[in-house]
C-alpha cells in the first residue's frame, strides 16, 4: 500500500511501530540511504537486524535493480544506525510521500541525520566517472514535493531550504577523504523525474542552471528531512558522463556496475563520517 499525502501520518506511525518493534527499543540515530548498486554498505553494519519491505506496512515493493530492498539495522562506528537499502522512485509511479516514508519513520523512531547515497551521471566534465561527489546543493526539476497536503504535526510547514545539506556534516565529510586519500569532489545535483535518461539538450540545459551532476532521487527525501528537522549529508556516485558528453549510450546496468565499484570508498567515507557525529 501507498502512503499519500491525505495518509501520511498514519501511514508512517504503522511503518515506524512495525520497524520499532524489531529494534527492541533500540533508537537508531542516523539513517543511511543506499542507491543503485551501492547496498554493499550495509554489510558494514555489526549485529544487523534486516526487515524486507514487504514486512513492513505502506512499504511497496522495490523494481529497480541494483537495490535489495530491505531495511538493515546495526552498528556502525559504534553509533546505531538503520540503513535503507532501496527506494521507492516517483518514476515507478508512487507518491512523493511513499518515497519520504522510511525516511519520516526513522525520524519518528529517534534518527536526527539522514546521510543520502545515490549513483548520477556528470555534466561537468571534471567529473570522470568512478568518483565521488559531496552535494553541496540541489536543483528539484522533478517539480514533486512530499510536504504536498496537510503539514504533518512535528514537521515544519515551509522548512528552510537555503542550506539543505549541512555544512559541518560536509566538513566531516571532506576531513574523512582527506585522511583515507579517497577522491571527493563537490557540486550541485540536478534530480529529475525519469525515468529516461536526459536529453543531450537537456543536458546543455542543465549545465546552464549550475548542475554539475544528474540524477533521480535525492532531492525529495532531503526536503522530507529538513521540514522533519534532520541534518542532511549527500553523497553520489558520479558512474557516467552524462547524454551528449562521451561517446558511449547510458545504460542502467553499467551504471549499477561503476556504482559497485565505489563501494568500498564509498562505506569507508560514510563510516567515517558516522564516527564523528
Amino acid at each position: 500500500m501507498a502512503a499519500r499525502a491525505d495518509g501520511v501520518g498514519d501511514a508512517v506511525a504503522l511503518a515506524a511501530g512495525v520497524v520499532g518493534r524489531r529494534l527492541a527499543g533500540r533508537r537508531p540515530d542516523v539513517l543511511i540511504v543506499l542507491g543503485s548498486g551501492l547496498g554493499g554498505l550495509a554489510a558494514r553494519l555489526e549485529r544487523p537486524v534486516r526487515m524486507p519491505f514487504r514486512d513492513i506496512p505502506g512499504f511497496p515493493a522495490v523494481g529497480v535493480a541494483g537495490h535489495a530492498g530491505e531495511l538493515v539495522a546495526g552498528d556502525l562506528a559504534g553509533r546505531p544506525v538503520l540503513a535503507q537499502s532501496g527506494r521507492f522512485h516517483s518514476y515507478e509511479g508512487h507518491e512523493p510521500a511513499t518515497g519520504a516514508l522510511p525516511l519520516r519513520a526513522a525520524a519518528a523512531l529517534g534518527a536526527r541525520t539522514a546521510i543520502l547515497t545515490s549513483a548520477a551521471g556528470a555534466i561537468r566534465r571534471s567529473l570522470a566517472g568512478g568518483t565521488l561527489m559531496l552535494i553541496a546543493d540541489h536543483l528539484n526539476l522533478s517539480f514533486r514535493n512530499p510536504l504536498l497536503g496537510a503539514a504533518r504535526p512535528g514537521e515544519v510547514r515551509f522548512p528552510d531550504m537555503s542550506d539543505p545539506y549541512d555544512a559541518e556534516l560536509r566538513r566531516l565529510a571532506r576531513e574523512v577523504a582527506r585522511e583515507r586519500r579517497i577522491r571527493l569532489e563537490e557540486g550541485v545535483y540536478a534530480g529529475v523525474l525519469g525515468p529516461s535518461y536526459e536529453t543531450a539538450a537537456e543536458i546543455r540545459m542543465l549545465d546552464r542552471l549550475g548542475a554539475d551532476a544528474v540524477g533521480m532521487s535525492t532531492v525529495g527525501e532531503v526536503i522530507a528531512a529538513r521540514a522533519a528537522g534532520l541534518r542532511c549529508l549527500g553523497i553520489s556516485a558520479i558512474t557516467n558522463l552524462a547524454a551528449g558528453l562521451g561517446p558511449a549510450g547510458l545504460a542502467h546496468g553499467d551504471v549499477v556496475v561503476v556504482a559497485a565499484r565505489l563501494g568500498d570508498a564509498l562505506g569507508a567515507l560514510v563510516e567515517g563520517v558516522v564516527g564523528r557525529l
